[in-house]
């Protein structure tokens, strides 16, 4: 499959794409694609570091005429969201990528594609393979963990890098140039039910919401798209309302970053009580049915007979639903400052609930930090309600924006220069490593672009194949442009 693939031009950028996702490379376990990169440093005859924590540096020498101008740092992360569809079979930690060209894009067969951000590891060793390109002196910084936790970012050796500019390629507009992001910052909340058994004359039934789009958490959250999450919890809602019902397990979403596409629960409720409850089902799910039609027309919702076991008393089963349907989902501001900026929201990513043990993960973002404290605050109030005990972990912080940045002026003037348009300068609702590094190394004068990616995070990822073509251009000229130190 990667053959057509290595046709596509520009050659160097999809051969090195290729070679990159033939390597397993989930988040915390980059050991192979790390050893991958080293090998290739080292085949070039260039110097290659790893830090503590993983990150491995690659620098290259300016070409000749450069050596005068300033070093660049070019930095893109090495893992990838590990996604599939229900139906696929597949084994992220043994399998590399199976690619498709699918008419002007490259897509995955029911997996992701690793585009996010595979496409700017990949620009970055086409610039360090190539002997044509000219370029300043260039220290190549492949980060781990960026998908889970942005660890390879926060543990960065402070001592390391030399450059004052930085270009991070992880953005996936290529009309746009980022200049800030959205902070993050991981809630958690855990509760241990005590379980009971209902009775003989309950009957057990099996909720099932699946066929969503699902997405990008930061990028995609502002969409309409629906959470399996909220949807299979309004279905038990409805039910609950008409009848006695109690929740034997639940079982939604996957990672924080990814909208949910998919969520199961387990219900008991009266046998009597079948044809009310039966009722309610059938009036939620068209309701949710003739929602989403336009925005999730693969939305498939059905119910089937379960095997019983325990379950949530049903005061502890309306806490449940209620808890759920509370936590805010989505946007929760838009900017005042920056038009059609997202400014905070909340994706409830991931929730199980078996053998009475509940864990509920939810990713929190904002580009305003006091804003951030405040929907995590919501967010825990809501579930701490329900008794759930709430941790918070892996925050960082947003990314300021810059308007006056000398880089930017150069990437602005090189993109209308070259496409007779001038590019959208924005901030980003995702969670770039740009205010990390900033914070590591003060001073960077930073930008990020990339090519158009669609469906991050998601088994409908795809790859524009002319957008790479612009962004490699991009990224050639802008290198070309950089000033004297």
């Amino acid at each position: 499959m990667s053959d057509q693939v290595r046709q596509l031009e520009p050659k160097a950028v999809w051969n090195h794409f290729a070679d990159l996702n033939a390597v397993p490379r989930p988040s915390k376990k980059e050991e192979r694609v790390r050893q991958f990169m080293v090998d290739f440093g080292k085949e070039l005859g260039l110097i290659v570091m790893e830090d503590a924590i993983g990150n491995v540096i690659i620098k290259k020498p300016a070409t000749a005429g450069m050596e005068d101008r300033k070093s660049v740092i070019l930095q893109s992360h090495l893992d990838m969201v590990h996604q599939k569809n229900n139906d696929t079979t597949f084994d992220f930690d043994r399998q590399g990528i199976e690619m498709l060209v699918d008419g002007n894009k490259v897509t995955a067969n029911g997996t992701t594609l690793g585009a996010d951000n595979g496409m700017g590891v990949a620009a970055i060793m086409a610039l360090l393979s190539s002997d044509s390109i000219a370029h300043p002196a260039i220290e190549a910084l492949f980060t781990i963990d960026e998908e889970t936790g942005m660890t390879g970012a926060k543990e960065l050796d402070q001592n390391i890098l030399s450059s004052s500019i930085l270009l991070n390629l992880d953005t996936e507009e290529d009309d746009e140039i980022d200049i800030g992001c959205a902070g993050g910052i991981d809630v958690t909340g855990v509760k241990m039910y005590e379980m009971t058994d209902p009775g003989t004359d309950f009957l057990t039934k099996k909720i099932t919401v699946k066929g969503l789009k699902g997405g990008h958490s930061g990028m995609d959250i502002h969409k309409g798209l629906g959470n399996a999450n909220k949807i299979a919890t309004r279905l038990m809602d409805a039910m609950k309302n008409n009848g006695q019902l109690h929740v034997q397990e639940f079982n939604g979403g996957s990672l924080r970053n990814a909208i949910p596409r998919e969520a199961s629960s387990v219900v008991r409720f009266r046998e009597s009580e079948l044809h009310s409850i039966h009722d309610a089902y059938n009036r939620c799910k068209n309701a949710i049915e003739k929602e989403y039609k336009g925005i999730e027309p693969k939305l498939h919702i059905s119910i089937e007979d379960a095997q019983a076991g325990s379950v949530l008393s049903a005061a502890d089963t309306t806490g449940f639903i209620h808890m759920m349907l509370g936590i805010p989902n989505s946007v929760y501001r838009w900017s005042p400052d920056f038009e059609d900026l997202v400014e905070a929201s909340n994706n409830l990513a991931r929730v199980t609930l078996k053998d009475g043990n509940l864990e509920v993960a939810c990713l929190t973002r904002s580009s305003v930090e006091s804003v951030k404290d405040d929907l995590k605050g919501t967010v825990r109030g809501v579930m701490e309600l329900n008794g759930v005990e709430v941790t918070f972990s892996g925050d960082y912080p947003g990314w300021e924006p810059k308007p006056d940045s000398a880089v930017l002026k150069i990437a602005k003037a090189k993109y209308t220069e070259l496409f007779k348009d001038e590019p959208r300068v924005v901030a980003c609702h995702a969670g770039l490593e740009c205010g990390i590094l900033g914070e590591r190394y003060p001073g960077l004068d930073m930008i990020s672009f990339g090519p158009n990616i669609r469906g991050a995070h998601s088994p409908d990822e795809n790859v524009e194949i002319e957008s790479v073509q612009k962004f490699w251009k991009l990224l050639q000229e802008i290198l070309k442009e950089i000033p004297k130190a």
